[in-house]
């Protein structure tokens, strides 16, 4: 996704040049400034994305489906509904994250939720679990079940919440942080060329 924009922008850029057949050796210092300037715009525009929310986790919980669906328009992002292994994955700036998003910790069945995490956090390079702890009883035994699984702190990073509302502004944050700070540093390494 960050290559086709990319390759758009530069498009942009060569078409107000008045070579014919741009090539590296005809830009010129203030051409690739000018380009830099452009893709700075665009990155603090914000990137938006795309949501892929998996088709099983819309099933059980239809009651937050208008929410989610503001809030990830509000914030530039499309919603599709997919079947895909986790509940959702984020694509922001040509970076994907998955997520799981635990609604209902049962302390009587955790092994199926870590079970599903172990094997997640195998096809993911950026991959999050986050869980809507409430009660004082609840966080108690995930902290219990996470060790007893022999968890690595980290891999994948649970992130614990009060209600779906906030697990899922926690969601976005992460998703669009992640980003941001991936076309940041395309913008810096473009910088680091022209110096």
């Amino acid at each position: 996704m960050l290559s086709s924009q990319f390759s758009v922008l530069m498009d942009m850029h060569l078409s107000d040049s008045s070579t014919s057949a741009p090539s590296h050796a005809t830009l010129s210092g203030n051409c690739i400034q000018h380009f830099i300037m452009r893709l700075q715009l665009w990155i603090a525009a914000g990137p938006g994305g795309v949501c892929l929310m998996r088709n099983a986790w819309k099933g059980e919980h239809p009651s937050v489906i208008n929410f989610i669906s503001s809030f990830l328009s509000a914030n530039s992002f499309r919603l599709n509904f997919v079947p895909i292994a986790p509940d959702f994955i984020f694509n922001c700036g040509g970076l994907s994250v998955a997520f799981v998003f635990v609604t209902n910790w049962d302390c009587n069945n955790v092994s199926l939720i870590f079970s599903r995490v172990q094997k997640l956090r195998t096809q993911f390079a950026r991959f999050y679990v986050i869980i809507t702890l409430p009660a004082k009883q609840q966080i108690d035994s995930f902290i219990q079940s996470y060790f007893k699984f022999e968890m690595v702190i980290g891999k994948p990073t649970f992130v614990p919440v009060q209600d779906i509302e906030m697990g899922f502004e926690k969601m976005v944050k992460i998703a669009h942080s992640s980003g941001v700070y991936k076309q940041q540093n395309i913008g810096e390494k473009l910088k680091a060329e022209v110096s």
